[in-house]
């Protein structure tokens, strides 16, 4: 994800880009009652950022959380927030740790609703330190108070401009890299997982790491981020022949497990600027259902779990309609099947203590 615009695109949306979600658009969002409302939920990806024309803290995310879903904690993600201004480079990066921490002390305290926000954290270290990442992964795992699980490094790539790049700017190939996957080990022996985001036409790539570090917890992003925009544009079908094959690939190696969710931006299933309004519920779980059925069918509910992304896919829908969704596309699931889809796997995979 790049850096982000100072305002809204008009016209078609810049796929793969993030800026400044529309309160009015989303306002035209259609009224839907909460489905399934004590279902309790971990929101198993999130964002928190302060960044011109669009910031994302903890009293922005509560309105979204205490929009009638039972989310019960929450797991935050890197996204280069707060690092600190001084010190070795490597080492800047622990100032987002430190700033979530400070969050998630402040929402132990109640005050902005019943939700343990970034119960888990996952912040970023320069992987290819090689083994040298273990100094900055200690001073993580020091500043996150308990709550440091892991870290993700972003290697999405794709020869086309048009798609944008993981911001951590990656070379092709980085997975299977030497001193990138020397880094990994370190992750490994300090308990910590993996968490990942690659295009559909890396995900053999995954295959390799975890084949390679078998005893890595690897956690794959946005159900392998097929992408529908630039040089995908108009190949719907062919993009998700291709991304089911490599994803039953992935789903052989033990190791790996999957996000479901992140589909607003890559994806382009719909366009969440040209559209008058955005889409209802019955709507997204219609767009989303080939995707996340066959992530279930792969990998079972215990190695799948749903986040919501936000406030990156606040581009295209409200926190409630989004939740919504995803339980129309669990409407015929066991109630043991919904507690790990909704809970279960993310709090084993991310150690929660709530």
């Amino acid at each position: 994800m790049d850096v982000f615009p100072a305002q809204r695109p008009q016209g078609r949306a810049q796929f793969g880009r993030a800026f400044p979600p529309s309160a009015e658009w989303l306002a035209r969002q259609k009224a839907e009652a909460v489905l399934e409302p004590d279902l309790p939920i971990v929101d198993a990806h999130h964002h928190l950022w302060n960044v011109p024309n669009n910031r994302y803290l903890i009293e922005d995310f509560a309105a979204d959380l205490n929009s009638g879903h039972n989310i019960v904690a929450t797991v935050f993600v890197e996204t280069l927030a707060m690092y600190r201004a001084s010190g070795p480079m490597e080492m800047r990066p622990v100032g987002e740790t430190e700033f979530v921490a400070g969050v998630a002390a402040l929402s132990a305290t109640g005050k902005f609703g019943p939700t343990r926000v970034a119960a888990g954290i996952v912040g970023f270290a320069d992987l290819t330190l090689g083994a040298n990442v273990e100094a900055v992964l200690e001073a993580h795992i020091a500043a996150g108070a308990g709550r440091f699980r892991g870290v993700r490094h972003g290697a999405g790539w794709d020869a086309d401009p048009i798609v944008g790049n993981s911001h951590t700017n990656p070379p092709p190939g980085l997975l299977l890299d030497g001193t990138f996957r020397a880094g990994l080990s370190s992750l490994q022996r300090l308990g910590l997982s993996y968490d990942t985001v690659v295009f559909h036409p890396q995900l053999p790539d995954i295959v390799e790491l975890a084949k390679a570090l078998p005893g890595l917890q690897i956690v794959l992003g946005h159900v392998g981020m097929p992408l529908g925009y630039g040089p995908y544009a108009g190949k719907r079908d062919e993009v998700f022949a291709r991304w089911k094959l490599s994803m039953t690939e992935v789903a052989r190696c033990p190791n790996v497990f999957v996000k479901l969710g992140g589909m607003v931006t890559r994806l382009a299933a719909f366009d969440y600027v040209a559209l008058e309004a955005p889409p209802d519920s019955e709507a997204l779980s219609s767009l989303w259902r080939p995707y996340v059925d066959t992530c279930i069918e792969l990998f079972g509910v215990q190695r799948c779990m749903f986040e919501s992304n936000f406030p990156v896919d606040k581009l295209g829908t409200g926190y409630s309609a989004l939740w919504n969704a995803f339980k129309r596309l669990t409407s015929g699931a066991s109630a043991e099947e919904k507690a790990s889809l909704y809970g279960e796997t993310a709090r084993r995979v991310y150690r929660l203590e709530v």
